[in-house]
């Protein structure tokens, strides 16, 4: 699966559920292990839902802080922090850790290709928020002109 298709992935309501009941269960004995946080965040990051995707990047926050038990765990945390945050639109978070993924494992195609395509997300958006401002900023220039206008004609 390349990096576009993940950014795309939708998790099935199935394994979304499986691994919530699971992550629960093992959360009211009050341990939750490893593997099973990332598997619930793994699938929270890759919902349609915004809310899921926030609740699983904070899952994964605390791995990548907490719990982190070598460095191919630390760069898959780093991984899907970085897809989840796309995910959201949050470009300049994902960049950020996607460039902390990359710091471990600098030769890493695919993480390399995430951070290609969120830097053209970003850009896109950049160009829609001018082009928006110009057509506000243009909008504007209509109505004050037109208020010219009438408050001309109103005078004679």
């Amino acid at each position: 699966m390349d990096v576009e298709d993940l950014l795309n992935d939708v998790v099935s309501m199935d394994d979304l559920k499986k691994f919530e009941n699971e992550y629960h269960k093992q959360l009211t004995t009050g341990t939750v292990s490893q593997e099973t946080k990332f598997h619930y965040a793994w699938c929270l990051v890759r919902s349609n839902y915004p809310a899921d995707i926030r609740k699983g990047l904070i899952l994964l926050e605390q791995l990548v802080k907490h719990e982190a038990s070598d460095d191919d765990a630390k760069r898959n945390y780093l991984y899907y922090l970085a897809l989840g945050n796309s995910r959201i639109k949050e470009y300049s978070i994902a960049l950020s850790f996607i460039k902390g993924f990359l710091h471990l494992q600098p030769e890493n195609m695919q993480a390399k290709n995430l951070m290609l395509i969120i830097q053209k997300k970003m850009e896109a958006d950049a160009h829609k928020g001018m082009a928006i401002a110009g057509a506000l900023t243009l909008g504007l220039s209509a109505v004050v002109g037109i208020g010219f206008a009438l408050t001309k004609n109103l005078k004679k």
